[in-house]
């Protein structure tokens, strides 16, 4: 009887063994997830370049032959310091003729001058008529326009032998180069363009529904392309009164707070904005779940570690996003992949830190 009892008992652990093997223990499945948090601004960022506030293109004022260009694209010019050179030989002359002019138009008024004391003596001693000492004192008056006439004639002669000489205004640096030494060119022709180093700033084009609320003043980050770890700040200076034809954008003119050196002319930049939006819940396009029509998102409940399927409606699909309108709030966890394998209330694990 004994030994019956201890069979039955044998037979009964087997069941329960049987039973417990049959039931497999539940999963958890580690799962990448996302915190809903409305987005509140938006980042706009615009390609451009470094270019300066003030800039020149310096011509010579008369047709010649350069016969000097002392400096090249990317030399630093100094106010006043000669940049290129016509020929002035002609130029030469023409100071010369008229310096010999003035020298005649003054012999000829001393003597008119002369002439008409003579005939002033003469009238006194009433040995001449006061038709003769008119015409003296007419004489020397004429010779007196000449001299002055003669004056100007050799001012503007050096005046003219001065334009030969081109240079600029302020210290700068050269830009760019449109004559070369043996080259004739025409007045206002550019021979060399000078920008001032500072003040710079960044000229960028910005679609043209972006520009509704900028004015002067609208603070911008501008980034070096080269090197993002290097930006200053911005602050919009100009703004083109109406778009262009073919791309539909307004070109924008920034000018730079203390940029850094590495903020050369020519430097490619890109312009960043910060505005506020209407608040928009985006996830990652791989969250959304499309089954049997409805579209749907998996939510992790904190306190049960359990997933659930909630009906949301998507406003729109942008590239690997798409934006919430209605169906979750703020603070809610969202499973953001994997969501074909996974069934309601499974249990998951979320990484440290919520998402991984």
């Amino acid at each position: 009887m004994k030994r019956l009892l201890l069979g039955l008992a044998a037979l009964v652990a087997l069941a329960a063994c049987s039973k417990s093997e049959d039931k497999p223990p539940e999963v958890v499945r580690p799962v990448l997830s996302v915190v809903v948090e409305p987005r509140t601004t938006q980042t706009f960022g615009f390609a451009g370049s470094v270019e300066p506030q003030v800039s020149a293109d310096l011509a010579f004022r008369l047709l010649g032959r350069v016969v000097s260009r002392e400096v090249k694209v990317g030399d630093i010019v100094s106010k006043g310091t000669t940049i290129a050179a016509l020929d002035p030989t002609a130029l030469e002359l023409a100071v010369q003729a008229a310096k010999a002019e003035l020298s005649n138009a003054q012999a000829q008024f001393a003597n008119a001058a002369a002439s008409e004391e003579r005939q002033r003596q003469l009238l006194t001693s009433a040995n001449t008529s006061q038709s003769v000492f008119d015409a003296a004192q007419q004489a020397r008056k004429a010779a007196e326009a000449s001299v002055e006439r003669a004056k100007a004639s050799l001012a503007k002669a050096q005046e003219q032998l001065g334009y030969a000489r081109l240079f600029s205004d302020f210290d700068g640096v050269v830009t760019a180069v449109g004559a070369e030494v043996g080259q004739t060119v025409s007045p206002g022709q550019t021979v060399v363009t000078v920008a001032r180093s500072d003040p710079r700033e960044a000229v960028v084009d910005i679609p043209d529904q972006l520009t509704g609320d900028l004015s002067a003043g609208t603070p911008f980050q501008v980034i070096l392309q080269s090197l993002p770890t290097i930006r200053t700040e911005a602050k919009l200076r100009e703004i083109a009164p109406q778009s262009e034809g073919s791309t539909r954008t307004r070109r924008v003119k920034l000018t730079l707070t203390d940029p850094p050196q590495a903020f050369r002319l020519g430097s490619t930049v890109t312009a960043t904005r910060m505005t506020k939006v209407v608040p928009t819940i985006e996830l990652p396009i791989s969250a959304l779940l499309e089954k049997d029509g409805s579209e749907k998102v998996w939510i992790v409940d904190p306190k049960t570690s359990s997933v659930s399927a909630r009906d949301i409606k998507v406003a729109r699909k942008a590239g690997g996003t798409f934006t919430v309108a209605e169906g979750l709030e703020a603070g809610m966890r969202v499973v953001a992949a994997g969501v074909h394998s996974l069934v309601d209330g499974q249990k998951v694990k979320v990484p440290e830190g919520g998402a991984s």
